[in-house]
């Protein structure tokens, strides 16, 4: 089983996928800026769990150490996180979750200089590291219900077809239906799907509204 180091596992969606994973037999690290910080996250998460099943690092130790990592962080935070584990990524998949909010309009589309967070992760990480898109637009609320199914599903762009295929193996094991959405360039479409979804939310009074794609039977 693959270990995976989720940088940004501290927060709410980082820390909904860790558990879901956590609890499928895959090895999960908990990375953030500060080991102390990581470490007290992943103990909480553990007594919630019932179970020593995650583990807290600072980031770059925990990118060292997985096959496979992901990326939860603000996108204020995504260059210097990206910078600060590059080394450690090179021959890896990184899986890209961020999506370009420019707050306080979290509700409007915001389309960065790069064109998409995902696509200044691969100019920022250099070719040897394959960047895969996913996962913006599922709600933290959904994840956190660790026994229930995810209404959602999960597009996944990648120019890389076999890391499209191993991410969308991580999104069934979370308790998702991940799709095969194309090339890395697409994620600028996955990306502001979010704001979209932020706006729906508040205009009809949900919690965590996501996306289906119609026309494919639930075992596709």
């Amino acid at each position: 089983m693959k270990t995976l180091a989720i940088l940004g596992g501290t927060g709410k969606e980082g820390a909904g996928l860790a558990m879901r994973w956590a609890l499928q037999g895959y090895r999960v690290l908990i990375g953030s800026r500060s080991a102390a910080k990581a470490e007290m996250r992943a103990a909480e998460m553990n007594s919630e769990l019932g179970g020593d099943y995650l583990t807290g690092l600072a980031n770059a130790e925990a990118a060292a150490a997985a096959d496979i990592v992901i990326l939860s962080v603000p996108y204020s935070a995504h260059q210097a996180t990206l910078h600060s584990v590059r080394s450690q990524c090179q021959g890896k998949i990184l899986v890209d979750l961020t999506v370009p909010l420019q707050p306080p309009e979290i509700m409007a589309v915001n389309l960065p200089k790069g064109g998409a967070a995902a696509l200044e992760a691969q100019t920022l990480l250099g070719s040897t590291v394959t960047v895969v898109a996913a996962f913006q637009n599922v709600s933290a609320v959904k994840l956190k219900k660790l026994d229930q199914p995810v209404d959602c599903d999960v597009l996944v762009c990648a120019d890389d077809q076999a890391a499209r295929a191993a991410v969308i193996e991580l999104a069934a094991a979370a308790g998702l239906r991940g799709l095969d959405a194309g090339r890395l360039k697409n994620a600028v479409a996955a990306e502001s799907l979010t704001p979209l979804l932020l706006h729906i939310n508040k205009t009809y009074g949900l919690q965590g509204a996501g996306i289906r794609i119609t026309g494919l039977d639930d075992g596709k």
